[in-house]
């Protein structure tokens, strides 16, 4: 079914300098974190939404705290798959390379058992969780697999192996994402990159520890332990990640 992964013992922080690292939906929970994750470890990292207000908003934030041009800025509408096309070559064009990305455009509609949900909620996932990681993984694809160190992420969720009936939609279109990176693994087969799924069951923000201090939050994946497995990933051979579920 799937694999835990081996953190490796604390690196120099400098470890990824040198690689160049897109973050699509980084205005989401997990963003920020591991955005400074990967800024902080010296890679130049390209952090991406739709929603402009929210991505310079997180990048300036972080930008203080990190060595000028480290992290940059960029709205794209990854449902377009042209202007991705697009935003994609010239990514590769101002920084001359790309070494990974990590999809992290999700959302989530539920509540309903089989016979009761909107298949409105499944139009909505579809786009959202399947049609923009195909624009995006494509139109990275070559760089990435040319790349020595080169890393495709997607966070996925516990749901495919078990999923309920009132998650359906959710589980299934996630499910659909899994198995087109492990098409991509198979394209990368014999090559230093590495195309990897990351399951977890709910994100833990800090925001929510703090509203909720004395809450257990039982299963729940800390943004900050997030970002760290993320960051692992480019320290961990190609060989041992690529097609693997963790």
């Amino acid at each position: 079914m799937g694999s835990t992964l081996n953190l490796h013992e604390p690196q120099d922080l400098d470890d990824l300098t040198g690689l160049v690292v897109v973050v699509a939906g980084a205005g989401g929970a997990a963003g920020p974190p591991l955005v400074e994750r990967l800024a902080a470890a010296g890679a130049t990292v390209v952090a991406a939404g739709s929603n402009r207000d929210r991505i310079e908003g997180v990048v300036a934030d972080i930008n203080s705290r990190m060595p000028s041009g480290r992290v940059h800025a960029d709205v794209v509408d990854m449902l377009d798959e042209q202007a991705t096309r697009g935003w994609a070559t010239r990514v590769a064009s101002e920084h001359g390379r790309v070494d990974g990305l990590v999809h992290l455009v999700g959302g989530w509609r539920g509540g309903a058992g089989i016979v009761d949900f909107d298949l409105a909620d499944w139009n909505w996932l579809h786009d959202r969780l399947i049609r923009t990681f195909q624009h995006t993984s494509r139109a990275f694809h070559d760089a990435i697999k040319a790349s020595p160190r080169g890393r495709l992420v997607l966070i996925s969720t516990v749901q495919t192996r078990a999923p309920s009936a009132t998650n359906a939609s959710y589980a299934a279109a996630k499910a659909a994402a899994e198995t087109w990176t492990l098409a991509v693994a198979d394209s990368f087969r014999g090559t230093e990159a590495a195309a990897v799924i990351l399951q977890i069951t709910a994100l833990l923000t800090p925001a929510m520890r703090a509203a909720r201090p004395d809450a257990t939050f039982a299963g729940y994946t800390p943004v900050g332990e997030l970002a760290d497995t993320i960051h692992d990933l480019w320290l961990t051979p190609a060989a041992e990640l690529n097609g693997q579920r963790l």
